[in-house]
């Protein structure tokens, strides 16, 4: 056994991590200290069996010793970390001998952390794809790109065990296993009834939430990509327990990894819901310029209008306590079985305040942050194996759906006329 030190920079606290062979006790790092790391922390420390020490680290480490304060008695271990250093992360995974990586940070910083992963040969995970910072555009192909790199260091990588994409994907892989012998079309669902109080604020990071929303839509029909302007497309959906919701078509990572590994798969869309009023906010938003990725100058100082929007909108990790509502999130899946057509629904709904009295987050948070450890789990398990990069529906499905109900989101599944 042996003795290494991790810091708290703030000079206050300082703490010592014990490495060793002692119970053959893992080390599980978590990186990003936002809503959802609040709520995967939580979730490892009820799994503790399987994840054993945590060291959390984030840029911003007052983050990190408010989650560890609410949870005194865990074994947990906090630091400082800039994930777009990619020798920083490697000297990190290096210094505690992490036994896997949960990347919840930010998209943009996928690539670095992954690239620390090859080179620490340690297995990862996270919960949505790379997003450039300078771009607003998001897909799979530079993390799919690293998966000779993956295999050449022995490891696995798990892209987007959150829950859309993550659940979702598991969702469809499930319904491919059990109920069809060919799937034609795939609607995801995804409706926030929740309400904060605020007039306008986003559930998770503005600056991401936002760009994902003012994109243009895709959607896969026969063979190819069609795009539609921003929120061009509008259905009425009826979602349990929570009624009929506008719902608007997007592009969602999940469909592009979807397109790939349901063979057959004729047509798939993704909607969301919003209401008219968030809808107003953000247009008025984009039109005067707010949304803007690019640097303009005020009064001398460069700025990127998302970033000050960013920071003048409420903190989405604060919103736990005063949400109210349920989400519902699921997929709808057609296809042939034993020569008959046949169409399912499958769907889970979540309580705001539920959540939040469990692990001090709200219901979006919530159902990202325990498929990140779920997925961590079945990989530190053996359950999940393999060496290179993956996408969630690549596995089977079985596991997945199991532990989602043990662990706090039980879905449903219920036949729709065809």
């Amino acid at each position: 056994m042996y003795l290494k030190q991790i810091s708290y920079l703030s000079g206050e606290i300082s703490a010592y991590l014990y490495i060793g062979e002692i119970f053959n006790m893992k080390t599980t790092l978590i990186i990003g200290a936002g809503g959802v790391g609040r709520v995967v922390v939580h979730k490892c420390v009820q799994n503790a069996g399987v994840f054993g020490r945590i060291v959390l680290a984030s840029r911003n480490i007052e983050s990190c010793i408010n989650i560890k304060k609410e949870l005194p008695d865990a074994e947990i271990f906090v630091t400082q970390l800039d994930a777009d250093i990619t020798g920083d992360v490697i000297k990190l995974i290096e210094k505690i001998d992490a036994d896997i990586v949960i990347n919840v940070a930010l998209p943009y910083q996928d690539l670095t952390i992954m690239d620390a992963c090859i080179a620490t040969k340690t297995p990862y995970l996270d919960t949505a794809n790379y997003e450039h910072p300078d771009e607003a555009k998001f897909e799979y192909k530079l993390q799919w790109a690293r998966d000779e790199k993956f295999k050449e260091a022995g490891i696995m990588g798990l892209l987007g065990s959150g829950f859309d994409p993550g659940v979702t994907n598991v969702f469809c892989a499930f319904a491919q296993k059990h109920y069809f012998d060919t799937i034609d079309t795939i609607d995801i669902y995804d409706c926030n009834d929740g309400n904060n109080g605020y007039i306008f604020a986003t559930n998770f990071n503005p600056e991401i939430n936002l760009r994902e929303v003012s994109a243009k839509g895709r959607y896969w029909d026969g063979g190819r990509w069609f795009e539609t302007e921003p929120l061009q497309m509008k259905k009425v959906w009826d979602y349990p327990e929570i009624g009929k919701r506008d719902s608007y078509l997007m592009y969602h990572e999940e469909m592009e990894s979807l397109t790939k590994n349901i063979k057959g798969l004729k047509q798939i869309k993704f909607y969301m819901t919003f209401t008219k009023a968030y809808l107003d906010h953000m247009h008025v938003l984009k039109n005067i310029g707010m949304l803007g990725i690019k640097e303009v100058e005020h009064k001398g100082q460069k700025i990127i209008p998302i970033e000050l929007l960013k920071t003048l909108l409420p903190n989405p990790s604060t919103l736990g306590k005063r949400t109210k509502g349920k989400t519902n999130i699921g997929v709808v899946v057609t296809g042939m079985k034993n020569g008959k057509r046949k169409r399912i629904y499958i769907y889970q709904v979540s309580d705001h305040q539920k959540c939040y009295k469990e692990v001090n987050s709200q219901a979006i948070s919530y159902t990202t942050g325990v498929p990140a450890m779920i997925g961590a789990k079945l990989m530190l398990e053996g359950k999940w194996s393999g060496l290179g990069v993956f996408n969630m529906e690549e596995f089977d499905p079985d596991p997945f759906m199991q532990e989602l109900v043990s662990q706090g989101l039980p879905w449903k599944l219920k036949e729709l006329e065809v």
